[in-house]
């Protein structure tokens, strides 16, 4: 249009499953500030297992980064799967054992952060399988 030739450029690939997988790990890690059992936060429940779940959540964070090209591979796509079923398996296990002992005897209920958390842990093992099968959208720009 208007005698100017039109290049066509090439489609950016956005990689869904690393993007589904880093939502649901930024929710993790947002989840261990809040209240897991009645006033008591992830990080102050847990001695080990909070800093496992940030390192986890950090690592599905870096696949995303990888899958835009901002920095080199770190974890294979079953790689990734694994942290996030690992993560998955550490939230469900809080969820379905007793409190841990900073909680109290007899323990109190269970709070927002732990449904949070397992939304998230959630999230990054349904956008690592989505990343396992490779699966991206093309964005391709109009030409005006």
């Amino acid at each position: 249009m208007n005698g100017e030739p039109t290049t066509s450029r090439p489609a950016a690939q956005l990689p869904v499953g690393p993007l589904v997988a880093s939502i649901g790990a930024v929710l993790l890690i947002v989840s261990l500030f809040l209240d897991w059992y009645d006033r008591i936060s992830g990080f102050t429940a847990f001695e080990v297992l909070d800093l496992v779940l940030v390192a986890l959540a950090l690592l599905t964070i870096a696949s995303l980064l990888s899958g835009l090209g901002l920095v080199r591979s770190l974890l294979s796509a079953e790689a990734t799967l694994g942290v996030a079923v690992l993560a998955l398996v550490i939230v469900a296990s809080q969820i379905v054992n007793d409190p841990p002992a900073a909680a109290g005897v007899g323990g109190p209920g269970k709070d927002v952060g732990i449904w949070l958390a397992l939304a998230g842990t959630g999230l990054m093992v349904g956008g690592a399988v989505l990343g396992y099968a490779r699966i991206s959208l093309a964005v391709e720009p109009r030409n005006r």
